[in-house]
């Protein structure tokens, strides 16, 4: 299971292209790739997919890129090519939308108390866009809550990290007593419980104000559980390899 399978390489490659294309052509090619909030002008059409080719820095990909081949490659093998990145690409875009529906929350949450408090829509929406809060606000919502929305409005969204939660699922399915390792914890754990912790842990970072950087711990979930559901699916239907050749 240690071999790189053929389309997991080519995955790799594309990260590896889309990364050094970032570190030299810059903040345009950033601004156009990554995922951004819907109502954001930068937000594009093709984001929802592209932004799973981009990483912040060196660190992020790599860890990325080293779980894409880990557990990537197996289920490869197990699957074949059409499966795989069919499940690849749902995960990922699973991902996507739970994180932009978890932006939307924030943002319309805020922006609903001040509709029925008499300020429009589009006046909330042009004071965010310049970085300002309107005069008022603060009478009918928290300053926190403000800030809130305007993080949600200039999230700027990178990463494969959403479809490889999809894919620890997916292992954690198919070889369910793989011994795996915590960082920092030199224990071995199951695959069937160690998957659980990890997204357990993105739960309580996502719902909570504690966080060990700026990670979208819902797009996690979201991957995760995209990739629940279709092995759920997948098992439930006896979906076989031959149904993908």
């Amino acid at each position: 299971m240690r071999g790189v399978t053929e389309t997991v390489k080519h995955l790799l490659i594309i990260n590896g292209i889309f990364f050094f294309a970032a570190n030299i052509l810059g903040d345009f090619f950033i601004e156009q790739m990554a995922l951004h909030f819907y109502l954001n002008p930068t937000f594009q059409i093709w984001q929802p997919i592209t932004h799973m080719f981009m990483h912040a820095n060196v660190s992020h990909i790599f860890f990325n890129m080293f779980g894409l081949w880990m557990f990537g490659s197996p289920l490869e093998q197990l699957w074949g090519k059409k499966k795989f990145l069919f499940y690849y690409f749902s995960a990922g875009l699973g991902a996507a939308i739970i994180q932009l529906l978890a932006y939307a929350y924030q943002f319309h949450s805020v922006t609903a108390v001040l509709n029925e408090a008499g300020f429009a829509t589009q006046e909330i929406i042009n004071s965010i866009a310049v970085d300002r809060i309107g005069e008022g606000w603060l009478e009918y919502v928290s300053r926190e809550d403000v800030i809130g929305a305007y993080g949600s409005y200039f999230a700027s969204m990178v990463g494969a990290s959403g479809a490889l939660y999809g894919i620890l699922v997916a292992f954690a399915f198919m070889f369910p007593n793989v011994p795996l390792f915590l960082i920092f914890v030199p224990i071995p754990i199951k695959a069937k419980y160690f998957v659980p912790i990890l997204i357990l842990g993105d739960l309580f970072f996502g719902f909570s104000s504690y966080s060990i950087g700026p990670i979208a711990h819902f797009a996690h979930v979201g991957g995760a559980v995209t990739g629940f559901l279709m092995m759920y699916y997948w098992k439930k239907n006896q979906f076989n390899q031959n149904r993908w050749n």
